[in-house]
């Protein structure tokens, strides 16, 4: 980032904190704070093991700095201040889980920004369900929030799991994910809803796609695999057959769970149902999930790769919550930049077309384009 395009989003920044109303987490006196601020050295550092004893102390602070990344940890500390974690004094920690969009894709080639930011809100909507339908957690424990980046994190803030530690958090990512899940023993909790009914749905929808060209090409894929021979690829397919409705109400009948070809398809060495049934999980990133000590985004502040706001978002209103405008905070005076190729940015409800080289764009999209490191500052129209 040259100078002038350093000193452009900064100001933008700096104008934005003085302005706006800015957000604090609950107990914030016992939370540590760490921040990275826009400067010209190659390697990033980030300024952490500070405590604000009020959230006008901790405002004050963000509004003088105009950091380009605000962060306060998920956990509660007796000194949030100290300069070592051990000094710190732990005293728990909110439930934090984080879907990001380099896990959802296997590839980012080709992928647009907002194709990329709706999966990672079905993913959230996905996981908050589980977490209120099949964990019993209260909706009103739970907060969403726009990461301001290619994702969303979800807090929990319910006493029961503050004292949980690394090793109970994980166990709730592993059901989230279907980690060390075994599809053949579900059917014998008598309910049709979590994993079981995943269970069923992935099936059934494996079934029309190993159907769809007949039923002889579909014996002809079972038999290539590993394990599945001409007489149970025929069975297993008859079984598929009659068994629709019952995979459509969650049941898997027992000629299809007994089947040998089954046990191939759920095989964890590339049994391809398997990994049908693990997609309709949740895609959370684990680490984030059982670090007890995670430094997590402010709410309100803005995100330094994108000039987005990082938003809360209620979970009524999170189906309509479209972050390319709720989550924009600059305006469309328009302003030049040196564009490094040609792309699109979908924001403020337009599509903007950005050439190689000279462009007069909105602020918002310079800003977004600036802090991407895509664009260059030219100066104001």
């Amino acid at each position: 980032m040259k100078p002038a395009t350093l000193e452009f989003v900064r100001q933008r920044f700096r104008s934005y904190y003085r302005d706006s109303y800015l957000a604090a987490p609950p107990s914030l006196p016992q939370r540590e704070w760490g921040f990275i601020f826009f400067d010209q050295k190659p390697e990033v550092r980030m300024r952490r093991h500070l405590g604000f004893g009020s959230r006008e102390e901790c405002h004050e602070y963000i509004r003088s700095m105009a950091p380009a990344h605000a962060y306060y940890s998920t956990a509660y500390y007796a000194n949030p201040g100290a300069g070592t974690m051990g000094e710190k004094g732990w005293s728990g920690a909110d439930l934090i889980f984080d879907i990001d969009a380099d896990h959802l894709f296997t590839s980012m080639k080709g992928i647009t920004y907002d194709v990329m930011l709706g999966r990672a809100k079905d993913e959230t909507e996905k996981l908050v369900a589980m977490l209120t339908d099949e964990l019993g957690f209260s909706p009103k424990m739970i907060t969403a929030v726009f990461s301001g980046g290619r994702g969303y994190h979800v807090h929990v803030r319910d006493h029961r799991v503050l004292a949980w530690g690394s090793g109970e958090r994980r166990e709730i990512v592993d059901y989230l994910c279907g980690t060390g899940m075994e599809p053949q023993l579900l059917f014998d909790t008598g309910d049709n809803g979590g994993w079981q009914g995943r269970f069923a749905g992935a099936l059934r929808e494996y079934a029309r796609t190993l159907l769809a060209d007949g039923r002889g090409g579909a014996e002809k894929k079972l038999c290539a695999m590993d394990g599945i021979g001409k007489k149970y690829a025929g069975r297993f397919l008859s079984a598929l057959e009659a068994a629709d409705e019952d995979l459509k109400a969650g049941k898997v009948p027992r000629a299809v769970l007994s089947s040998p070809a089954l046990r191939t398809l759920l095989s964890p060495e590339g049994g391809e149902l398997l990994q049908r049934i693990k997609e309709r999980g949740a895609a959370v990133d684990e680490p984030v999930t059982t670090d007890i000590k995670r430094l997590i985004r402010m709410p309100t502040s803005l995100h330094g790769g994108s000039g987005l706001r990082v938003v809360e978002v209620p979970l009524r209103d999170l189906a309509s919550f479209n972050p390319l405008e709720d989550a924009v905070v600059f305006g469309d005076r328009e302003v030049r930049v040196d564009a490094a190729f040609d792309l699109s940015v979908p924001m403020l409800g337009n599509v903007h077309p950005i050439r190689k080289g000279q462009n007069l764009i909105p602020e918002a999209v310079a800003v977004y384009l600036c802090c991407r490191g895509i664009a260059e500052y030219g100066g104001s129209a």
